[in-house]
């Protein structure tokens, strides 16, 4: 999508007003440069265009008849895979690290957008335009923060780069590509990962004093499919807490206002998706969006093994029970949320039905989150294939 004025380098503001989206900013960075000319278009939490821009990027929007659209986004191909040799200390076995590498090495593209993190504290996202395998390979592993990764934009422009891969979650991509056609670049691929639930600095440092029996150890953490938050600590171990004993009283508001009123879990307007959700435990889940995310994921065809994606269980009776308990702030003692954790991985939903059942779960917390928080927002921000999804359940007032 093209925007209407040329930004003919118009000077970000300095002050606390560069954050047109106040309270629901994400910081992806936007406001952090001069294309905060356009963020008015661009900015997901003031101008949701999801769907415009599906059918800019992908040639088509989300089909509404067909449920895996609503769930999935647009989609060419789907599939668990992972890599055959995994890249040491990656979160998990390095497939978009391997990519960025592989596009590098060919000649693809001049650089590649990713996040490292600060010298002095691994949590603070620090993005760059990583121009060596070595500096991609710096950027592996999660910043579960919020990352204002579009803030070298101007450096992209700055630089005379023509070709650029940019790697990102939901609402930076969608900012990316509100502007993408006053970058000046020939080409530009984008690489996705789903996300839910940043936090502030400080937010994930409550979150890990509140969970981990070690937070000053953790070196990353994620909440996986087997309904327990994986907590990878510096000594090599890893910590499990299940799902059903996170204190949710204490941490019900510890996740950005942006977050709880996002509903763009899958990155849809990313060429290609490498996540986990919809994979079995151990492999990753991978979305071809377009003919770029498959010329992506051919590059590195030699170095994984792939299976079909499969669905098992039936989520919809556990997101029913899910949604008052969160709204009611329910901790359950560790005894019992482990015994349920155990059922819940024998007989609950797997593959492709988790990743329904986590979308389910968020998209009925946020939609309930805007509708109370930001009433006048609601019918314009919630897309369509959301109200799709919500439609499914009983929601309190």
């Amino acid at each position: 999508m093209t925007l209407a004025h040329p930004h003919k380098k118009a000077k970000a503001l300095k002050s606390s007003s560069r954050r047109p989206a106040k309270e629901l900013c994400s910081e992806c960075g936007l406001c952090d440069t001069y294309y905060i000319h356009y963020v008015k278009d661009a900015c997901a939490f003031l101008n949701q265009q999801i769907a415009a821009l599906e059918e800019t990027v992908h040639g088509r929007s989300r089909d509404l008849e067909n449920q895996d659209d609503w769930y999935f986004g647009v989609s060419q191909d789907m599939m668990a895979a992972r890599k055959k040799e995994p890249i040491p200390g990656a979160q998990w076995t390095g497939i978009v690290s391997a990519i960025a590498i592989e596009m590098l090495n060919r000649g693809m593209v001049e650089g590649v957008v990713c996040v490292q993190n600060s010298e002095d504290d691994r949590f603070q996202p620090k993005p760059v335009i990583a121009r060596t395998p070595e500096d991609i390979l710096a950027a592996r592993v999660n910043k579960p923060t919020l990352s204002p990764n579009l803030s070298i934009l101007e450096e992209i422009e700055q630089s005379g780069m023509k070709r650029l891969l940019a790697i990102g979650v939901g609402c930076q991509i969608q900012a990316l590509r509100a502007v993408e056609q006053q970058l000046g670049l020939e080409k530009l691929y984008v690489l996705g990962t789903p996300c839910t639930d940043n936090v502030t600095r400080a937010g994930l440092q409550k979150f890990l004093d509140t969970t981990s029996r070690s937070p000053d150890t953790v070196v990353y953490y994620e909440f996986m499919q087997d309904f327990k938050v994986h907590f990878k600590h510096e000594d090599g171990s890893t910590e499990l807490v299940p799902f059903f004993g996170l204190k949710t009283n204490e941490l019900k508001d510890v996740f950005a206002p942006s977050c709880l009123s996002c509903f763009d879990y899958v990155n849809s307007l990313s060429d290609l998706v490498v996540g986990y959700m919809g994979a079995p435990f151990g492999w990753q889940w991978i979305v071809v969006r377009n003919d770029r995310g498959q010329e992506m994921l051919d590059l590195v065809q030699d170095q994984i093994e792939t299976q079909p994606v499969m669905s098992q269980g039936d989520r919809k009776n556990a997101v029913q029970q899910s949604i008052p308990a969160y709204d009611k702030g329910v901790t359950l003692p560790m005894w019992a949320a482990k015994l349920m954790g155990v059922v819940i991985e024998k007989i609950g939903p797997k593959g492709l039905e988790y990743a329904r059942f986590s979308i389910d779960s968020h998209f009925t917390r946020n939609y309930l989150y805007v509708k109370r928080n930001y009433p006048e927002k609601l019918e314009q921000h919630v897309p369509d294939y959301a109200k799709r999804i919500v439609g499914q359940y009983k929601l309190p007032d």
